[in-house]
């Protein structure tokens, strides 16, 4: 009898142990930013059907939870599909709201994690229908979605965006919109928030400066945080990359375990004129 109270005590401990490692391991999750350089073929031996085995081989590779993904025409979005089957995304065109034009799409794990909502609004006065914002050379777009861990069922909120390279006036009033955007949706419900971007913005800059005023850059937060700051490197293998342009925010302050600026390369190439970061957060 004696035996059989120990085993079951025992056997009650370690399924105890095995439950919080469970939750532990829930409650880590990987995301991405990741600028993959829009197809243009004057980048010669930088084409993107050149480099595109070596943008979809990273991304599977790092196995982030999101990948917050920039400059994605449809086809690229097609092809990194193909290549990626454990994902799924969100996200349109920023030109029709449909396929034309670039995405800001957010790829997800769908075996883990649920897409609750989805959205995608423009950088503009007109947030709703597809438009130009401001000074901006170019239409820009945010997309986010709610999604919800399947087993531990906690609930989040990611964004993804590029911000415009060329109005000073777009910059500032596109991360203004998004902030505002971001209050809207989490003031009812006591959500993490986690935004990727590439925001054209040094933190020496005012948009970059307005939006960490309010969010928690994540490369900031982590205690050792790996690789350089800079991540535009203008596909120039032989040179310093120039300037931090691509960010990981979050709204909650979360333990940061790990952040990368990926740097990987091959035959003296990268896969994107922009470095990849990743961050891993303990929600």
């Amino acid at each position: 009898m004696r035996i059989s109270k120990l085993c079951g005590a025992l056997l009650i401990i370690i399924l105890f142990q095995l439950h919080i490692t469970d939750v532990m391991a829930q409650n880590v999750v990987k995301v991405m930013s990741y600028n993959i350089r829009l197809d243009v073929k004057s980048d010669g031996e930088n084409w993107w059907e050149v480099r595109k085995n070596k943008v979809a081989d990273l991304m599977n590779y790092y196995e982030a939870d999101f990948i917050g993904a920039q400059e994605v025409q449809y086809h690229q979005l097609q092809y990194l599909q193909s290549q990626m089957p454990q994902y799924q995304y969100i996200g349109v065109g920023r030109d029709d709201g449909k396929n034309e034009g670039e995405f800001s799409c957010i790829f997800y794990k769908a075996a883990q994690y649920k897409l609750l909502k989805q959205g995608t609004f423009w950088l503009s006065a007109t947030p709703d229908s597809v438009s130009r914002g401001w000074d901006a050379a170019c239409n820009r777009v945010c997309t986010f979605g709610l999604f919800q861990h399947k087993k531990s069922k906690q609930k989040l909120w990611v964004f993804n965006t590029h911000l415009d390279h060329v109005g000073t006036i777009a910059r500032l009033n596109s991360v203004k919109l998004i902030a505002d955007k971001i209050n809207e949706l989490t003031k009812k419900e006591n959500v993490q928030v986690l935004i990727t971007g590439d925001f054209n913005s040094k933190p020496t800059e005012p948009p970059y400066q307005y939006f960490a005023s309010s969010f928690i850059n994540t490369r900031n937060a982590c205690k050792t945080p790996y690789g350089g700051a800079d991540t535009w490197n203008s596909f120039a293998f032989d040179k310093l990359p120039n300037g931090c342009i691509d960010y990981i925010f979050m709204k909650q302050n979360a333990a940061v375990v790990k952040f990368a600026t990926i740097t990987d390369s091959y035959e003296k190439k990268y896969p994107s004129d922009h470095f990849p970061v990743l961050a891993t957060i303990a929600l």
